[in-house]
């Protein structure tokens, strides 16, 4: 018995229906697709990087030079401000409490035991005074005291023969070795007969470098201790403890104490070094604000040292910040990023799908938003406040190369962000979205270069006036700084203007547009294809100046872009020039060359011209959008002069192979935009007009009419979105076009029909 016929029961066939997934099934579906993956991956990114340059974990700074707060500012947490001008003071003072640093030369006072040893030695071999040289013996007696007799001569002989004995022998050894000893701590610390006038610096004591720690820490030493001064009588002492016999301690300081030099010599860099480093030493002096205490009366415009202590008082908010608050407040700002993504998304999913499409134009927009942001934040500062200038560049680059409601769409979001991430308030985000209203409304088409610097001073206008308003309904009246602030928005929008001036050819590369301005560029009879196609094939560059002409006229009446689909139309037949011969506007009486050709081979040459026109086109590097007029304008329509010929040859041949269809058809696309489908129209009646005997307006529009349905019910128009009512106006128009062309002429007596 064979099971496989067996009929299902009831329950199996109710199991074996599956019914379509619902929407979170489609959803889910959706999801896993790698493409979506990767594009969400994408807006991640791009979410990561703004929640970086906005530092979405910190709340704003929320003031800004100029404000003017409605109410008093306290201190939400207890600071210290640094006191700029104490601490220079303080430091001031320590620099003239500096230990002033001395170099310490030895040298002078070594010399003046070299001397006091030489003068010792000369007495000691003289037999008696009156053999030394004159002012030896006078050097140890020391100056004769104002008042008093002349000691006499034979006093002194005897004062001589005195000191002579008892430096004879080793006595002389003994008293220099005594005298190093007393002279050997100012040997150390140095000699100083008064401090110099440029000693700025502590007065008690001074740095001294000697050779032995120049390398290391200076020694630290009290002026009275090298003073010249107090040292003599020091060292008097010190022989009278250090020599047995009082008059020869007392010859010997008689011939030093005039002598003693000065050994100490100030050190200028050194002491600046010191200097500075007292006044580092100092601590910086700080004045404690309390939680709670004022910082900024209300009323006040804020300016230099109350915004400067409102930044400070911020930074420790934020320094004192939990990792939980931080966190929350991230996940927030990541919330919001969610919620725009989700809100544009939709809107572009909807309205704008060629831009998540491609993943290229996708990734420049992403690009662009953080770009924007990231120079909004940089620019922001109170030096400039231009976040307009970046906010209006993006604002006008999203309605050139998409249309107005996107571009106010995505500036809202740019602005919302924008505003959070800088504190603004209500009024200030009402002035930035005035402005990039202003300006997506007043763009419009670029025909002149001055347009775009025209809509930045209408952007301008926008905001300097809305900036008035806003300043007077928020504070009653009207402040020097409201009046500034205003100008400065009015400025900044002429300067965006001027930059987009610049930036226009870099945006319609990114994006693959063409503005007004560069269709006429392109469209100038000059361009080098044009001139190689007059050259090449001058029936065809006739038809393409008249195809342009009704295809224009045509597109102005639905709203389309007129310029766009003249210049597209110049250059949608340039691919016929590499084989001129074949097409008829281009052959002479008789000399048609397909008439040795089969049907196939030929249709096969007459649709090469769309794929070498597109060749040439992208070696000549022009824009994508001529490149699609010279795809699509055919569309996959049928050739049919030669698809017909080909069923007459296998009518007269019924063993021939079957006439595939698919083959005399163009490969395509079929137009995409409403432009390219106007083209098609035009290219198509105006081929065909060329054929009518008379070309009277009946005949005319019977053409046109017959030739718009057969595209219109072979699907040609589907994918344009284009409606039955822009066909019929654009048929209208071509009908007008054309019976212009061929109007009726006076017949003089004297002419003959040709």
């Amino acid at each position: 018995m064979n099971n496989g016929n067996q009929k299902r029961t009831r329950s199996e066939r109710v199991a074996t229906l599956a019914l379509p997934p619902g929407a979170l099934g489609r959803m889910l579906g959706y999801l896993q697709s790698r493409h979506v993956l990767v594009r969400l991956a994408l807006c991640a990114l791009a979410a990561v990087f703004l929640w970086a340059i906005t530092s979405a974990w910190a709340p704003p700074f929320p003031f800004r030079e100029g404000d003017i707060p409605p109410r008093d500012v306290t201190a939400r947490v207890q600071f210290e401000q640094v006191d700029a001008l104490r601490t220079q003071q303080e430091r001031e003072e320590a620099r003239q409490f500096a230990l002033v640093v001395y170099r310490q030369d030895p040298a002078p006072l070594e010399q003046l035991r070299a001397e006091l040893m030489l003068a010792i030695n000369r007495i000691v071999q003289a037999e008696q005074l009156s053999d030394l040289e004159p002012g030896v013996w006078e050097a140890f007696q020391g100056p004769q005291p104002q008042g008093e007799p002349e000691v006499p001569a034979d006093t002194r002989a005897v004062w001589f023969e005195t000191f002579r004995t008892a430096m004879a022998g080793d006595g002389a050894e003994k008293t220099m070795k005594v005298v190093a000893e007393v002279l050997a701590p100012y040997e150390q610390r140095g000699l100083l007969e008064r401090l110099p006038d440029d000693h700025t610096g502590n007065l008690d004591k001074i740095f001294v470098e000697t050779p032995k720690n120049r390398s290391g820490y200076p020694t630290e030493v009290a002026v009275s201790a090298v003073m010249i001064s107090n040292a003599e009588s020091a060292i008097k002492a010190a022989l009278s403890q250090n020599f047995d016999s009082p008059e020869v301690a007392q010859r010997v300081h008689a011939y030093l104490q005039p002598r003693l030099p000065s050994t100490l010599k100030l050190d200028r860099g050194a002491t600046r070094i010191e200097q500075e480093k007292a006044a580092m030493a100092v601590p910086e002096q700080t004045t404690v604000y309390a939680k709670g205490q004022m910082l900024a009366p209300a009323g006040e415009p804020l300016a230099g040292d109350a915004l400067q202590l409102l930044w400070l008082e911020y930074q420790n908010v934020v320094a004192d910040r939990s990792l939980l608050a931080k966190a929350a407040r991230s996940l927030a700002a990541l919330g919001m990023y969610v919620a725009l993504y989700t809100l544009c998304g939709f809107y572009i999913y909807f309205r704008e799908p060629r831009m998540i499409a491609k993943l290229s134009r996708l990734f420049a927009m992403l690009s662009m938003v953080v770009l924007s942001v990231a120079v909004c934040m940089l620019v922001a500062r109170d030096a400039w406040r231009a976040e307009l200038v970046p906010l209006l560049l993006f604002a006008m680059t999203v309605s050139i190369a998409y249309h107005h409601e996107l571009a106010l769409l995505l500036s809202a979001a740019v602005t919302l962000i924008i505003t959070m991430a800088l504190g603004h308030d209500l009024g200030d985000a009402v002035i930035l979205m005035a402005a990039n209203v202003g300006a997506v409304l007043s763009v419009g088409r670029i025909r002149t270069r001055l347009k775009l610097l025209f809509v930045g001073m209408c952007a301008g206008a926008v905001a300097l006036l809305t900036t008035i308003g806003v300043g007077v309904l928020e504070g009653g009246q009207m402040y020097p700084s409201l009046v500034q602030d205003s100008l400065r928005f009015g400025l900044w929008g002429v300067i965006a203007g001027a930059l987009m001036t610049c930036l226009l050819p870099f945006i319609e590369r990114m994006f693959g547009v063409q503005t007004d301005l560069s269709l006429r560029e392109l469209g100038d009879p000059a361009h080098p294809l044009l001139q190689e196609l007059v050259r090449r094939a001058p029936g065809t560059y006739n038809h393409s100046i008249t195809v342009a002409s009704l295809a224009e006229s045509a597109a102005e009446a639905i709203g389309a872009r007129g310029l766009l689909v003249r210049v597209g139309a110049y250059f949608h037949d340039i691919g016929k020039m590499l084989k001129p011969g074949y097409f008829i506007e281009n052959q002479s009486r008789g000399d048609n060359r397909h008439e040795s050709l089969v049907p196939a081979m030929s249709t096969l040459v007459i649709i090469a011209h769309v794929k070498d026109g597109a060749d040439l086109a992208r070696k000549s590097h022009l824009p994508e959008p001529i490149i699609d007029f010279i795809q699509q304008h055919h569309g996959t329509t049928l050739v049919e002069y030669f698809y017909r010929r080909a069923n007459e040859q296998k009518e007269l041949d019924p063993d021939g192979s079957e006439v595939d269809e698919s083959s005399f058809r163009y490969p395509g696309p079929k137009p995409q935009t409403k432009e390219a489908g106007v083209l098609m129209l035009a290219d198509a009646v105006e081929s065909a007009s060329r054929v009518l005997v008379e070309p009277t307006p009946s005949r005319i529009e019977n053409l046109v009419h017959e030739l718009t349905q057969k595209r219109l019910t072979d699907g040609q128009f589907d994918e344009c979105g284009m409606t039955l009512q822009e066909v019929h106006v654009i048929r209208e128009s071509l009908i007008k076009s054309l019976t212009a062309v061929y109007h009726g002429r006076v017949k003089y007596p004297d002419q003959q029909t040709a």
